[in-house]
């Protein structure tokens, strides 16, 4: 499925707000997937905005962050 404009915005700050909270933590991207049961590679593309993150991973990734849904896509 191709992305429009604005999906991939939502894409790029969803991505970017992981990276943020990763990097806060003092985590790597393996560090991360690791914790949530994702594959490295896979959270390296979230974070790039490159996937479209399911809401389950997205569930995964807030809850091993200890962030709120909002702190990751504040609409």
């Amino acid at each position: 499925m191709k992305t429009n404009k604005k999906q991939k915005q939502i894409l790029m700050t969803i991505g970017q707000n992981i990276r943020h909270y990763r990097v806060k933590k003092g985590w790597s991207q393996e560090d991360l997937a690791f914790e949530c049961d994702l594959h490295r590679t896979y959270i390296g593309a979230v974070e790039r905005g490159e996937r479209n993150i399911t809401v389950l991973n997205l569930i995964k990734v807030k809850e091993v962050l200890g962030v709120k849904i909002n702190d990751l896509y504040p609409d």
